[in-house]
């Protein structure tokens, strides 16, 4: 089963790694091992990302009916 990563610290590991795949420091197969990283956490974010935006229209269809009904 797969951790869950908050968000922030996602995009936090995600900089990080863009930082050292941009140095060009490494072996390659630090760099491959990097990049497989950074794609989970791409994924890990976007699950997030659209999760929250569930979470939102959810709360806007509420907020609507809500104004709808007064």
């Amino acid at each position: 089963m797969e951790q869950q990563v908050r968000f922030e610290d996602a995009m936090q590991k995600l900089s990080e790694i863009v930082e050292k795949l941009e140095s060009g420091e490494g072996s390659l197969d630090e760099m491959i091992r990097l990049y497989e990283e950074g794609i989970s956490m791409v994924k890990a974010c976007e699950r997030q990302l659209d999760a929250y935006e569930a979470t939102i229209s959810k709360l806007n269809e509420t907020a609507e009916g809500k104004k709808d009904a007064e």
